[in-house]
């Protein structure tokens, strides 16, 4: 395409260089101001009659010359404009012929148009020496920078790329295909349109490039391969003569039916009113993009003027006056606007014919062509478009882009501002803030009359292609990946969890895809790790589209494929043996209980004895006698309820409430003790590793590649371990026997090993290793690995994952033995505190109730010893009488 654009410049050069010594007679010198009442304006207009925007863009133009002439302001100014149209056919060439016309003939001192990008960039070589304004040309290539003189009365392609980035991401739509004309203005907005694209997480999958003047069989061939690549949404940015016969051909091949979707540029939407109506019948569903004309009191006049006065033998109807009329009319309004505001014009007068050119670069300037153009840049007015405010020799991005949609009629269906905001309605307020409210699009009519919003497609190499999915053959671990064959039919079939993941997460995708699994079967099938390492590489050839399976991820497996995120947890785990073991320690029965609860158990032994003879002695001689005895009692009774063994019987109340509370706490005491010191006593301890031991990594793992350097084991090596049955047997037989002591191994395996031998093994958690867990391997590029990778962390917010795994796995947890196993928790008073607080406050309690029932029982007594006392005195004992009340042999003598 450079090459092309190389030799069309070199043609450019040679017909200048041949038609410039036909100006030689030409000659252009600054002249005295003309004071003539009737002095013009000489303005060159280089259109493409045969289209229907040069037609009408020449009549709005026609329309703005009668405005302006019968405005007061220009009856009373000299200056007038005087139009020179040519036609420039839609061809580059032609239209520079037609400038030179112009300059040579009618000594124009401005230029309007040319109407194509091309077309300006041609002219383009002359821009330095008269000034151009167009109101057409959009392509971003284009710029003051180049040509100084060049003035874009029209927005830049690039201001819409925002506006088709929000549709593309609020349809939902994360991978489609640009089609664009293959020219300076096809090929000007596709930078900025795939970076807004994949700002928006949308992914443009393929590109197809038509030349402007392609046969219609060629833009057969090229929807043919689109069809072939099952693509259905679709940006298209070309010119309208071009997007005629583009969708009229995709019409024909069925392209425009339920499930496709078009976005059209504003190229090809701001001409739909004039389009044929076989080609507006070809495009029903389809959505545009264009610049949103604000109404006014002006435009609605200017409107009704223009349905009184175009008529055309063309259109059965009167057309709608779109955005290029109306630039058009601006531009006109513009220069003259300039022009009324130098207040003074050159004139050009021939020379000598003996002055001859030799190339274009001996044509001089125009006089007052700076002038104009600094004049045109500094203006701000009011036009029919809107506001006109020029920025970097450009008209300013509109405030707002209008979404429309080909649905038996073109309708507004929502509008586009600046922030990336869609919405159905936009009122002056949305305008001025600049920030309307996100609301929902309007009715849509899609390809086929369908209401629903097209999905994506998956882009697949051809179509109907099923995507062919490498599998291992693994002879143990089949809970992983299972592959049986079927003698009978050779039907192949898959399972475990690994598939049960990748089927999962194929059926979040939002559009369809097929698999076929295929057993991957080599000569090398018993070697190992090569055998995933060989499998990985066949991915690399693109023999698989994929590859699912027990497949670690790893470094240099990733520079050949894309893997997904991982879908296993990460890392590896240390596999040991369970023994049993007895504690030999002689004074082993003192670490149920820590010391400060033994020492709280020994003071209460002491204060509950105390308490119970501080209740007794008084009444009870079984808690009488000498000092020495009665403390040998209290002892005795408070250790002797240990084993509830205490012989004293107890006399008060309160005494026993006293041990009833208190033979409740040595109950729970004895329990608690004796069921910690059993668990020491017969506790599973892990088997220790000090070095001098073996270890192995099985052979299938990558481990044995990365973590078989600088362990602190005596033998390290790996081992054919294929079955989990082989693990147990590894195990069971120690290192001294033939055996091993510890297997390191990836999690996922270890969980499996495990959810059948936890009773024997156990993990020992380490930080030494580590692996990235499983994956799933695809081409490098391939777009189904994203997708894959969010269906996947959106299994796992979800809980499917889990659900998948415990399906597999049956839920069991690494080191779930390691922490119970390593450490019996010793009792502290602390565990206790209520049992003795409930017994103190209850001793406390009885000892001060019963020592107060005791004074009053003293107190009592007292008094009646004094009431008894003067009956006693009064009768003085004379002789022994027995007594009758109690019978008793005593004689008391009582006097008179």
């Amino acid at each position: 395409m450079q090459l092309t654009m190389e030799l069309e410049r070199l043609m450019r050069i040679f017909f200048l260089s041949a038609m410039l010594p036909a100006f030689n007679s030409i000659d252009w010198s600054m002249a005295k101001n003309s004071h003539h009442p009737d002095h013009h304006m000489h303005v060159g207009v280089i259109l493409d009659m045969e289209s229907p925007v040069g037609e009408m863009a020449q009549k709005c133009m026609t329309m703005a010359i009668s405005n302006l002439n019968a405005t007061p302001s220009q009856n009373n100014h000299p200056l007038k404009l005087i139009l020179h149209p040519r036609n420039s056919m839609g061809q580059p060439l032609k239209a520079l012929s037609s400038a030179v016309e112009l300059l040579e003939n009618e000594q124009v001192e401005a230029l309007i148009g040319p109407q194509t990008s091309e077309e300006a960039e041609i002219l383009g070589e002359l821009g330095d020496r008269v000034p151009i304004i167009s109101f057409s040309a959009s392509c971003p290539s284009l710029s003051r920078e180049k040509n100084p003189n060049f003035i874009r009365m029209t927005t830049n392609d690039n201001s819409q790329v925002g506006a088709i980035a929000a549709l593309v991401q609020k349809f939902g739509w994360r991978e489609l295909v640009i089609i664009h004309e293959d020219s300076s203005y096809g090929n000007g907005i596709i930078p900025d349109l795939l970076l807004a694209l994949h700002e928006g997480n949308a992914r443009v999958a393929h590109r197809t490039v038509i030349p402007p003047q392609a046969r219609d069989i060629y833009v057969e061939a090229q929807l043919y391969r689109l069809m072939a690549l099952s693509a259905n949404i679709f940006i298209v940015h070309m010119s309208p003569s071009l997007a005629s016969r583009f969708f009229i051909k995709v019409n024909e091949l069925g392209m425009m039916s339920t499930g496709y979707g078009w976005i059209v540029t504003d190229g090809i939407a701001n001409e739909l009113s004039v389009m044929d109506q076989s080609a507006l019948d070809s495009m029903q569903g389809v959505i545009g993009i264009r610049p949103y004309i604000p109404p006014s009191k002006r435009l609605h006049n200017f409107s009704l003027k223009w349905r009184n006065s175009f008529f055309t033998n063309q259109h059965h109807q009167i057309p709608e006056v779109n955005v290029y009329c109306l630039w058009a009319y601006d531009s006109v309004w513009a220069l003259a606007t300039a022009a009324h505001h130098l207040g003074a014009t050159t004139s050009i007068e021939k020379k000598d014919s003996a002055n001859k050119f030799a190339h274009l670069a001996a044509i001089p300037p125009r006089p007052t062509g700076s002038d104009l153009v600094r004049t045109i840049l500094r203006a701000k007015f009011t036009g029919l478009s809107g506001e006109i405010q020029l920025k970097n020799g450009q008209l300013q991005q509109p405030l707002a882009f209008e979404i429309v949609n080909v649905f038996g009629r073109v309708k507004r269906i929502g509008f586009w501002t600046q922030f990336n905001e869609i919405t159905t309605k936009l009122d002056r307020s949305t305008v001025a803030n600049q920030s309307p409210s996100v609301r929902d699009m309007g009715s849509i009519g899609w390809p086929g009359s369908s209401l629903a919003i097209p999905k994506v497609q998956r882009i697949m190499p051809k179509a109907g292609k099923r995507l062919r999915i490498g599998v291992p053959i693994k002879v143990g671990f089949k809970e992983l990946v299972g592959v049986e064959l079927d003698p009978v039919t050779n039907a192949t079939t898959v399972t475990g969890f690994c598939i049960d993941v990748f089927k999962a997460a194929i059926d979040m995708l939002p559009y369809g895809v097929t698999l076929d699994f295929i057993p991957f079967t080599n000569s090398n099938i018993l070697m190992g790790g090569s055998y995933y390492d060989n499998l990985i590489y066949q991915v690399y050839r693109q023999q698989y589209d994929a590859a699912v399976g027990d497949i670690t991820i790893t470094a240099n497996r990733s520079s050949y494929v894309d893997f997904t995120m991982p879908f296993t947890e990460t890392g590896v785990a240390m596999i040991v043996p369970i023994e049993t073991s007895r504690s030999t320690n002689m004074w082993i029965f003192f670490k149920p209980l820590t010391v400060d609860l033994w020492l709280v158990i020994g003071a209460f032994f002491v204060f509950t004895g105390f308490v119970v003879w501080t209740i007794e002695h008084n009444d009870n001689d079984e808690f009488k006698g000498p000092l020495a005895r009665q403390i040998g009692i209290v002892m005795w009774f408070s250790f002797s309820t240990l084993f509830f063994a205490q012989r004293e019987k107890l006399i008060s109340n309160w005494s026993k409430v006293v041990v009833i509370v208190w033979l409740f706490v040595v109950l729970i005491l004895t329990s608690s003790y004796t069921a910690n010191l059993s668990s020491i006593l017969t506790v599973h301890q892990l088997q220790s590793m000090p070095k001098g031991e073996s270890i192995v990594l099985p052979f299938n793992s990558p481990a044995d590649q990365k973590f078989l350097i600088d362990l602190p084991f005596k033998k390290h090596s790996s081992y054919p371990l294929r079955k989990v049955e082989d693990y147990a047997n590894a195990l069971r037989d120690e290192s001294r026997k033939g055996g091993i002591s510890a297997i390191i191994d990836e999690i996922p395996y270890v969980k499996l090993f495990l959810s059948k031998y936890s009773d024997q093994y156990t993990t020992v958690e380490t930080s030494l290793y580590g692996t990235e867990g499983f994956g799933f391997a695809f081409p490098k590029g391939s777009p189904l690995v994203p997708d894959i990778s969010a269906a996947i962390a959106k299994m796992r917010e979800e809980g499917k994952l889990y659900l998948i795994s415990q399906n597999w796995f049956q839920n069991h947890s690494l080191y779930t033995n390691q922490d119970s196993a390593a450490k019996v928790a010793r009792l502290d008073s602390y565990s206790f505190r209520g049992l003795f607080l409930i017994t103190g406050i209850t001793s406390a309690l009885a000892a001060i109730a019963s020592r107060k029932y005791m004074k009053k029982e003293s107190t009592t007594s007292q008094k009646h010893d004094v009431a008894d006392k003067p009956v006693e005195e009064k009768f003085s004992p004379v002789s022994d009488i027995p007594s009758r009340r109690t019978g008793s042999k005593h004689i008391r003598r009582y006097s008179y």
